[in-house]
């Protein structure tokens, strides 16, 4: 079952750039967990240096920013060093935090039916609690919006 609005997210440990992540580590501070189908594809590279763009206000804000896809981690590495990206990105190819999650979705490419990560950003309070989730993301504006509630917690 999905994590549930003002319900506690599972903890979970991922294996990501700069280390493995633990959700109960980051204890304290707001986490921004997004989810987005593939490195180096225009929306995802668009919304990546939209966070990194905005990264100094959730920092300020108390707030961790992690990217999560189902790429590997050589993908990933490649991807944040090549965009500068001043956070962590989440290598999940077995789709465990996908899943808790529940992002996996059916989706239409070029008139086939193929299983993606659906576009979708979590916040989880410094309790570890699910403050706000966005689902079907489109990314203009995008981060604003979450910038704007990180800082309204």
């Amino acid at each position: 079952m999905p994590v549930a609005i003002d319900k506690k997210v599972p903890d979970f440990t991922a294996e990501a750039t700069g280390g493995k992540v633990k959700l109960s580590a980051l204890k304290g501070r707001t986490v921004v967990l997004y989810f987005y189908p593939k490195d180096n594809t225009p929306g995802c590279t668009t919304e990546g240096a939209d966070f990194a763009a905005a990264h100094r206000k959730f920092d300020k804000a108390g707030a961790v920013v992690l990217g999560v896809s189902r790429d590997s981690l050589k993908s990933h590495e490649s991807f944040k060093a090549k965009l500068g990206f001043p956070f962590e990105l989440i290598s999940d190819p077995q789709e465990k935090l996908c899943e808790a999650f529940g992002v996996m979705k059916m989706k239409n490419m070029y008139g086939k039916q193929v299983r993606g990560v659906e576009r979708s950003t979590f916040v989880i309070d410094g309790e570890g609690k699910l403050r706000r989730e966005w689902r079907g993301v489109k990314v203009a504006g995008h981060v604003d919006e979450v910038l704007a509630f990180v800082q309204s917690l």
